[in-house]
């Protein structure tokens, strides 16, 4: 009950927000069921328009282009302001989108312009992001601001419950209309932003000692030379890599679990001998399943995390990594719908013991004026590991997916090793660790 009361606590609250935020949420919510509409079948696409080695490569590459853009677009908020680079960014979302839209229409069918379509968008989007997660920043007291990120984490989360739905009705129907819809919206969504929004970034810059004037090169090196706090700190290098290496399996999410499910489902019964004999794709069986993970998400997360916080951040971690292993490997071995459906919420049980102790856990090892590069620094788990994770694209093509699973299994269990050497190292009674 506690839970429900605190939910409606942080909703009550949203009569208060500024202007800004309440047209953010809605326009924001409405555009993340549109991209999970299609997004999570992609890989899919890209596989069977180039094969899944150059489907692999692509998606690395659209990926690195991503993280030096997401350094771009911190970079331009603070010197151009948040509402004229989200307008932008939402502009070239629309663009991309519609060149993806064109591509995939019948009468042109050119695959190579969709993928270059869906790499523009997703360049603006890493671009959009920080400007909007520095608004929250500049309209939002400190102490509310957590509230504020529950309840877009919480849009988000329910996006990613409709939108796979959707997507296996629509998308898997019709690609290009879904992805013409993506882009008028937010072209759409661009107009709203530029008439309704009000420019939030603080009067003079953020950065007083004139380094806003910097050309963009030197903005995004300085950034990047940030980094350097991970080889100071040998107890957090080792949170980073054991990250990134538990990364590859919780990214299959939607990029070889899709793929997967359409090559080796054609159908499967979800009420196997009953009067009622519903069946589902390999696609749609994945729309359930990741429709199913942002279900789990949105009703357990404040449960888990509760739950976690009452036992040692070392056996929660290595926790984590053993239940992605079981729930990867095990994935792999299942052929009905209840034994996938089993298994995802095996899987989302492995992503919810971590998501809030890692971040604290981050907060607890940095110095207090060194915080932000922490953080950012604690990043590259992601960025790093989203880089490399479509790999396994290629590789399930040329070993198998069972020994593909196989190996994704076997690197959560190093996660783990790495974690139990990293608490060895932070718990040891010595001021350098």
């Amino acid at each position: 009950m506690d839970i429900f009361l605190m939910e409606s606590v942080l909703f009550m609250k949203l009569k208060d927000w500024d202007l800004n935020l309440k047209i953010r949420l809605g326009g924001e919510t409405a555009a993340n069921i549109l991209f999970w509409t299609f997004f999570p079948y992609l890989s899919i696409s890209f596989s069977e328009s180039f094969g899944k080695s150059w489907a692999g490569v692509l998606l690395v590459l659209s990926q690195v282009v991503s993280v030096f853009a997401n350094l771009l677009g911190g970079y331009c908020a603070d010197r151009f302001g948040r509402k004229k680079m989200m307008v932008i960014a939402s502009v070239g979302q629309g663009g991309g989108y519609g060149i993806f839209a064109l591509a995939s229409t019948p009468w042109l069918d050119l695959p190579a312009v969709g993928f270059a379509g869906f790499a523009i968008a997703s360049l603006f989007g890493s671009i959009y992001w920080p400007a909007s997660q520095a608004m929250v920043a500049d309209v939002v007291p400190e102490k509310e601001q957590s509230a504020v990120f529950a309840i877009f984490y919480t849009s988000s989360n329910i996006a990613v419950v409709i939108g796979p739905l959707l997507g296996s009705l629509l998308y898997v129907n019709y690609p290009s209309a879904v992805l013409g819809a993506a882009g008028l919206f937010c072209v759409l969504l661009a107009l709203l932003l530029s008439r309704k929004l009000t420019e939030t970034r603080p009067s003079g810059g953020a950065d007083p000692a004139g380094r806003r004037e910097a050309v963009w090169y030197r903005a995004v090196w300085t950034q990047l030379s940030e980094y350097r706090v991970i080889a100071s700190d040998r107890v957090f290098l080792l949170y980073v890599v054991a990250g990134v290496v538990l990364s590859q399996t919780f990214m299959q999410l939607d990029l070889l679990f899709p793929v997967f499910l359409k090559d080796t489902v054609s159908a499967v019964s979800v009420f196997p001998g009953g009067s009622w004999n519903l069946q589902l794709s390999g696609e749609r069986l994945f729309g359930f399943l990741l429709s199913e993970n942002g279900l789990l998400v949105a009703l357990f997360t404040v449960l888990v995390t509760r739950w976690m916080n009452g036992l040692r951040d070392r056996y929660v971690f290595i926790g984590s990594s053993l239940v992605y292993a079981a729930s990867i490997f095990l994935f792999g071995q299942m052929s009905t719908f209840w034994g996938f459906a089993a298994m995802m919420a095996l899987f989302t049980l492995g992503e919810l013991m971590s998501a809030g102790p890692q971040q604290t856990f981050i907060a607890r090892l940095a110095p207090d004026h060194m915080r932000g590069q922490y953080y950012a620094a604690g990043s590259l788990r992601y960025t790093l590991g989203r880089t490399i994770a479509p790999l396994s694209i290629p590789l399930s093509e040329g070993i198998g997916y069972t020994p593909t699973f196989g190996l994704l299994a076997v690197l959560s269990i190093v996660s783990a090793l790495l974690y139990h050497l990293m608490f060895n190292w932070h718990e040891k009674p010595s001021p350098a660790s």
